[in-house]
Order: structure tokens, then C-alpha cells, then sequence
């Protein structure tokens, strides 16, 4: 079921990503963004960033790359509560893999019955623990409109298109992909960190750990730097946020300290039933 899960949420990033170049492709991106655009997504949505993202940009001396850097922070920051209560989901649905997996081995038959059987137990378990499989992909899909928001308003804005941050130019690939890079990094080291304070994923979670840079990396390689710079962004932030809010290395210590005690009790009760065999033989 955890597997399952996993796969569910490549499936679902894989979409995600395929969705945002198939609406970018479709979109009207040659119509520039004004006040006299018309329909809710041009007039209030992409104006409404382009707006803002200049009004930044004008308050950091100009720089267009620093604004979308600020930008990327504040959705971040508003998105800080519902991954608060995702990780808090994740941590519970890990916390009860080893019921998950006696569940599998129990109803581990092939035929229509047994596999219902196992979906239901398995539905009463997460709803007995307080876990919500969706919750954990909730972040990514909220994320997803900024996105896309953030490359047409750049696309569609002519300053933000031509406007340039270090050695990029925004409405442009990185021509050194050093963004991309940075991406698939910072990707690698969040999924890392998670990892850390949650063992119980298991190689699963080891899989999605290298898995998930490159659905990240290979995408920045041809998308507009201002993307890529949002995704590094977005990604360093959720290093630090990881760091803050799991304490893996707090969580690692701990787990560590919980197996050791249940090594040192195993010892224990081996001694106590090999003196118990030893009187009985005498």
C-alpha cells in the first residue's frame, strides 16, 4: 500500500508537470498582459501577478530575478499551514506502516474479495490514525497555479520577459542549466531530510529520493529561468522548512534510541528464557 502510494504521487507530479506544458502550450502567450485584458484568468489572475511582481521588483532597485526570489518566499510562507498539516499526515501515515504492511501479508491473495477485504482494513486503519493519503499531495496541486501563473505573466509581461537576473535572461532557458542543477538539488536534499525523520518509508522512499530530482531537473532544463528560479527557491525553502519543522536529525537520534532499547529488550527476554530453559533441566 505505501508503494502504492508513492506511485500514485510520481504518477500524479508526472501529470502535474504534463498539465502545465500542455495549458502553456495552448494558452494565447503572444497577447500581452494590461489593464484592458478581459476574462477572470488574464484580467485578474495574470495581471494581478504581473502587477505585484513589478511593484517588488521596483522595491528591490529594479531586480525583476530578486522580486521573483521575494515572490516565491510569500506563496511559501502562505502555504506554511497546509504543509504543516501534511507533514503531520505523512508523519502518521509512517508511523503505522508496520499495521500496513501485517495487513498485506494478511490479505496478501490476488482474487477481487481478498483485495477489497484489504482495502477496506487499510481505509479504517488511516481513518482510525487520522490519515488522509490525499493530504500529502495537496501542497504540490496548490503550487501548480502559481506556476503557471508565474510563466504566463513573465511570457506576457514584455519587462519581466526581457528583464535579467545574474547571467540569465527570465523569459529564457538557463543557457549553463545551472538552475536546473541547483533544482534537482535542492529536491534531492528536501526528499533527504524527509527521509531522515521518517525511516519507516522504507526503499520506497529511498526510490523517490532520487527519483524526484530529475522530474524536477529534467523539465528546467528547457522551461523559462524564471520557473527554474522559482523551483530552486521553492525547494531551498522547503530544506529549511524540513529542518524547522521535522528535526531529522532529532527523529533520527530518537528512532535510533527506540531500536536500541527494543534490541536491548529482545536480549533481555532471549537471557531470561535461556536461564528459564537451563533450571528446567536441572
Amino acid at each position: 500500500m505505501k508503494k502504492r502510494s508513492h506511485l500514485k504521487r510520481v504518477l500524479l507530479a508526472v501529470s502535474l508537470l504534463s498539465l502545465m506544458l500542455f495549458l502553456t502550450a495552448c494558452g494565447n502567450l503572444n497577447a500581452p498582459i494590461t489593464s484592458e485584458s478581459t476574462g477572470f484568468w488574464d484580467h485578474y489572475v495574470l495581471y494581478s501577478f504581473s502587477r505585484f511582481i513589478l511593484k517588488l521588483a521596483s522595491l528591490l532597485g529594479g531586480s525583476y530575478g530578486w522580486a521573483i526570489v521575494v515572490f516565491t518566499i510569500i506563496v511559501r510562507i502562505i502555504l506554511l499551514p497546509l504543509n504543516h498539516f501534511s507533514t503531520k499526515n505523512m508523519k502518521k501515515q509512517s508511523a503505522i506502516q508496520p499495521e500496513l504492511q501485517a495487513l498485506q501479508k494478511k490479505y496478501s491473495g490476488k482474487d477481487v474479495e481478498t483485495q477489497q477485504k484489504l482495502r477496506e482494513e487499510t481505509q479504517k486503519l488511516m481513518s482510525e490514525a487520522g490519515v488522509n493519503p490525499m493530504l500529502g499531495c495537496l501542497p504540490m496541486l496548490i503550487q501548480l497555479p502559481f506556476m503557471y501563473a508565474l510563466y504566463q505573466a513573465i511570457w506576457r509581461t514584455t519587462e519581466l520577459r526581457q528583464g535579467t537576473f545574474l547571467w540569465m535572461q527570465l523569459g529564457e532557458r538557463d543557457p549553463y542549466y545551472i538552475m536546473a542543477i541547483l533544482a534537482g538539488v535542492f529536491t534531492f536534499l528536501s526528499t533527504w531530510i524527509s527521509n531522515m525523520s521518517m525511516p519507516q518509508n522504507g526503499s520506497t522512499g529511498k526510490i523517490m529520493m532520487y527519483v524526484m530530482p530529475f522530474m524536477i531537473m529534467i523539465p528546467a532544463l528547457t522551461i523559462a529561468s524564471a520557473i527554474s528560479l522559482y523551483w530552486v527557491v521553492s525547494n531551498a525553502f522547503q530544506v529549511v522548512q524540513t529542518l524547522i519543522l521535522q528535526n531529522p536529525f532529532k527523529a533520527k537520534r530518537e528512532q535510533e534510541e527506540k531500536e536500541q532499547a527494543q534490541r536491548e529488550h529482545d536480549r533481555n527476554l532471549r537471557r531470561a528464557r535461556k536461564r528459564a530453559y537451563s533450571k528446567r533441566k536441572k
